[in-house]
């Protein structure tokens, strides 16, 4: 926000209690904002952020909805398209891996797998997240060798510079940098409940 020219004052934050759907002050905040927000950014789980969605899609019918992967994308899925279509159209979340709808040679990889081990399973994005965290540590273990322990592991880990799992980006790690990615991948739902891959810039 501060790069578009945001004061953080400017940004109003919105509260509900925690491990609950009891969003009514949230909405009680966003309709005494003037002039209207636009768009909203949700930290929550997918049952509140549904709920605040469900209280206020009508009240502001051009309001951007957008959720951190934490919120669970095919929960927050399934439970907008329970209230209906027009409550899971449009709605946002920002992915930390690629939309499991694509074709980039780690999510096609991860299908198959899914497929073989996993017949029937539905692809979504925490078991895509799992596999690739997986795919790293295996990575890591074959950089490490036969003879390893715990410190060699976590040193040829915080080693490892430009690993290529196919995600279109690399990953890189460091003694203070064991994100290893740090980008963004954005998805929104269509009037079906499904997950689209939109560009974020």
């Amino acid at each position: 926000m501060r790069s578009l020219g945001v004061n953080d004052t400017a940004i109003v934050r919105l509260n509900y209690k925690r491990n609950t759907v009891d969003v009514d002050d949230a909405v009680n905040q966003l309709k005494l904002q003037k002039p209207p927000i636009k768009a909203v950014v949700m930290v929550s789980t997918y049952r509140a952020a549904a709920r605040f969605i469900e209280k206020t899609r009508d009240l502001y019918p051009g309001m951007i909805y957008s959720n951190v992967s934490f919120v669970g994308s095919t929960a927050l899925a399934d439970e907008l398209m329970l209230l209906g279509p027009r409550y899971a159209s449009g709605v946002i979340v920002t992915q930390v891996v690629p939309a499991v709808s694509g074709y980039s040679s780690a999510v096609l990889e991860y299908k198959n797998a899914l497929a073989k081990y996993f017949p029937g399973e539905a692809p979504d994005y925490v078991s895509l997240e799992g596999y690739l965290a997986a795919n790293v540590l295996i990575q890591g273990l074959k950089r490490a060798g036969p003879q390893f322990d715990t410190e060699k592991l976590i040193d040829v880990l915080e080693n490892t510079q430009n690993l290529d799992l196919g995600l279109g980006t690399v990953l890189n790690f460091g003694r203070a940098e064991h994100q290893a990615s740090h980008k963004i991948w954005g998805t929104a739902l269509d009037e079906n409940g499904k997950y689209q891959a939109i560009e974020l810039e």
